[in-house]
């Protein structure tokens, strides 16, 4: 448990003060493992909340430092050495920490090279490279949020019982559903994981002056997938055909047993149950099991656990289906020069290199990357903006009176820790916080 006494959010007020605080990585050629990079805002925005750090101990991988003209527009990166040269001389300053980035204070030639961006789209994570003809200039991977769907769910819930309980008397709602209004309408969930596909490449252009942009993109199957042997007709003749509904086939595929006693229990009467919560896993017959009512009721009860396993579902599949072309739509709308390219081309070219399969190395492979010097890799998460819950879910009588900030932190602000940059995962009013690194490790409780 470690106790914080001061707030450092790392914010430079001066040139000196922030050579002082990045000179170990500056003097470095290699970044290590122990430093992380980040960046947060007090008021916790979206943009903010994509929040790297330094991935070091990668072959031969070097970090870059970025370069803004006096105009703020983007040019070539340079290496820490350089930057440290143009600090001390003041012909630079410091304008963002991570990944750092530099402003100059005199004109230039502005000279530019030509630069390419691959994008790894994905459900959950995204890995972005960007390549000159001999080298790497930025790689990142970044991961997604994935708890939106839960926390939708949960907001819709509470927001029923309340009109139940609190205007019974009026109207129902009919008049107000959204995909009747919108042509081209995707579910928040998706829609956000889109939005941050872009935005993503937007902030890279902020950095780099990349003049092409290249999109892995992907078509999925999915009958294909649940059955490799599927042809023609077969498509149209699913498990289901013969069945009045679903509870029935879930009924014949099980036996008319139920799959935790196995008719131990010598119960009658079976029921279908939803293995995920309906709102997150759907009524897929993957997601439905028999059981018996008995063995129903002591589950919801908390007195037995089902022995039964969760299907892994086609979410990530039926997300790159969705958003195949819609990203580079956007993308091409914002000016920017879009190429696409397929899975079976960036894991053909992985494999001619010898590279692992990674987030960072496919979106190298996507840019048309071979044999250009690998730079430092950025890793970052994607957080919530913001918990605006009124009372806490269990009681709906207890409201939620933890404070925004404790002590003057708050939750995901960086800190230093025995020389190690970590972040607060969980605040406690004594000043003993819970803080981790980026990908979960405890460092002090």
């Amino acid at each position: 448990m470690q106790k914080l006494l001061e707030r450092k959010t790392y914010t430079p007020k001066s040139t000196p003060h922030a050579l002082g605080s990045v000179s170990p990585c500056l003097n470095s050629s290699l970044a290590e493992t122990t430093v992380m990079q980040a960046s947060k805002t007090s008021d916790n925005s979206p943009d903010e909340a994509l929040t790297p750090r330094a991935q070091g101990g990668q072959d031969l991988r070097v970090p870059v430092v970025y370069v803004l003209s006096m105009r703020g527009d983007p040019l070539m990166p340079t290496t820490p050495k350089k930057a440290k040269t143009l600090l001390n001389k003041g012909e630079a300053h410091v304008v963002a920490r991570t990944p750092f980035t530099i402003k100059l204070r005199k004109p230039t030639g502005e000279t530019t090279q030509e630069v390419t961006l691959g994008v790894d789209a994905g459900y959950s994570h995204v890995g972005l490279s960007a390549i000159t003809d001999k080298q790497e200039v930025h790689s990142s991977e970044v991961r997604l949020r994935i708890d939106m769907v839960k926390l939708n769910s949960e907001r819709s819930m509470y927001r029923r019982h309340r009109r139940s309980r609190k205007i019974w008397y009026r109207q129902p709602r009919f008049l107000n559903r959204v995909k009747s209004k919108h042509k081209g309408w995707l579910a928040p969930s998706i829609q956000h994981k889109l939005d941050t596909h872009v935005k993503l490449v937007q902030n890279t252009a902020k950095l780099l002056p990349f003049s092409r942009v290249v999109v892995e993109i992907a078509s999925f199957d999915i009958q294909k997938i649940m059955n490799p042997d599927i042809t023609n007709q077969e498509y149209q003749q699913g498990d289901q055909l013969g069945f009045y509904n679903v509870r029935e086939y879930v009924f014949h595929r099980d036996n008319h047993t139920c799959q935790h006693c196995k008719g131990k229990s010598k119960d009658p009467v079976l029921v279908t149950h939803h293995i995920v919560t309906r709102q997150t896993g759907g009524n897929r017959p993957e997601n439905l099991v028999t059981l018996c009512k008995e063995c129903h009721n002591k589950h919801h009860l908390g007195l037995i656990t089902l022995k039964v396993k969760k299907s892994k579902g086609f979410r990530e599949a039926i997300f790159m289906s969705l958003i195949k072309s819609k990203v580079v739509d956007r993308l091409k709308e914002l000016g920017f020069e879009v190429t696409s390219t397929y899975g079976y081309i960036t894991k053909y070219n992985r494999e001619a290199l010898g590279l692992k399969k990674s987030h960072v190395n496919d979106a190298f492979v996507i840019a048309g990357g071979s044999t250009q010097k690998r730079c430092d890799a950025h890793l970052v998460k994607q957080v919530r903006k913001q918990n605006r819950k009124l009372f806490k879910g269990s009681r709906s009588h207890l409201k939620n009176t933890a404070p925004k900030f404790v002590k003057g932190f708050q939750r995901y602000d960086k800190v230093l820790y025995n020389k190690l940059e970590c972040f607060v995962f969980g605040r406690r009013k004594t000043g003993y916080f819970n803080i981790r690194l980026l990908d979960g490790t405890v460092v002090g409780t």
